[in-house]
């Protein structure tokens, strides 16, 4: 009887270890390439609210990426070395960050990738296509321009995949114009920051006076940022053609307003999905997506079970007639 009894209680304590391990949280890193914009925010805040996230299935650890590459490959080997079940990466910059998954695939970790991209087939991405999104942004630019005229662009961080593709869509639109009909003043960066983007069209003001005709900011911070200068030079904004990306708050009042154009960038889709993506390639084929974006993208990104390479999440022009809606996604 003694020995029954002390079979029961081994039985239902491995019984009860074993809901405990089942019922563990996947615990996610996230590295994102920097904190300090809305948009990146944005993209945080979502993933708090992804279902699994806030049913326990799974746990998040951001890191900051400071916006260099060379911390976020020593956050990526932090969380390689304590055992992270799954890494989802925003890289900092195209190339140099590609060691990342590298590192985590020896590790037997799966990495996805998110937002920006990286220069590897190693990792799924799920990211929206950025050669399309300058385009977008260039070309509402140059219609407003009627293909005539000079335009200054200004880059993301130099080396991040959304500075050089959306710059090969910005390049893109401005040759379809035709020959010598669109004029590059400037190209200079102001690393997605708004506070670095007003000095930055101060200076071009002032050097070309009275010849810029339009702005392509190759985020919408920036756009603002240039929005700022404009308005300090007491200039009329409505004067010049603006446009930026991501569809960040700020930008989508002005939207209404008439003062720029902006092409959203749907960080909760890209952020969601790369979860989804992580929790099926750490629980396996059993798994089913849990964020509403697979309902939402239906008709044009297939889950796929999990398995793709490539998510692209689609951009969504922003009009004077959806502004409110969509700042409406934001509260």
């Amino acid at each position: 009887m003694k020995k029954f009894k002390i079979g029961l209680l081994a039985a239902t304590l491995a019984l009860s270890f074993s809901a405990a391990v089942q019922a563990a949280p996947v615990r996610i890193a996230v590295l994102m390439y920097g904190m300090k914009a809305e948009f990146v925010q944005l993209m945080e805040k979502s993933g708090r609210e992804h279902p699994a996230v806030k049913q326990g299935v799974a746990t998040l650890t951001v890191f900051d990426g400071g916006y260099d590459a060379l911390v976020q490959n020593n956050q990526a080997e932090t969380a390689i070395r304590t055992r992270y079940d799954a890494i989802i990466i925003d890289p900092v910059d195209f190339e140099a960050n590609v060691d990342v998954v590298t590192m985590a695939k020896k590790a037997g970790i799966p990495v996805i990738v998110s937002n920006s991209r990286l220069n590897t087939d190693l990792a799924p991405e799920v990211v929206s296509d950025d050669v399309k999104g300058g385009y977008l942004e260039a070309k509402a630019v140059l219609n407003k321009m009627h293909c005539q005229g000079n335009v200054v662009i200004i880059e993301g961080p130099i080396g991040i995949s959304g500075q050089i593709q959306r710059g090969q869509g910005n390049d893109q639109a401005i040759k379809e114009c035709g020959p010598g009909k669109i004029t590059v003043l400037e190209r200079k960066t102001a690393n997605w920051s708004r506070a670095e983007a007003m000095p930055l069209m101060e200076n071009w003001l002032q050097k070309h006076r009275g010849k810029i005709n339009g702005v392509i900011g190759q985020n919408d911070e920036m756009a603002l940022g240039a929005i700022e200068a404009i308005k300090g030079a007491g200039l009329n904004v409505k004067d010049f053609a603006i446009a930026g990306v991501d569809g960040v708050s700020d930008a989508l009042r002005l939207v209404k307003t008439g003062d720029m154009m902006s092409i959203l960038q749907d960080g909760n889709a890209q952020m969601q999905g790369a979860i989804d993506v992580a929790l099926r390639a750490v629980k396996g084929k059993d798994y089913k997506p849990m964020s509403a974006i697979w309902d939402q993208y239906k008709d044009q990104v297939a889950w796929q079970d999990g398995q793709a390479k490539m998510y692209e999440i689609p951009w969504t022009v922003v009009t004077p007639q959806n502004a409110d809606s969509l700042l409406k996604m934001r509260q």
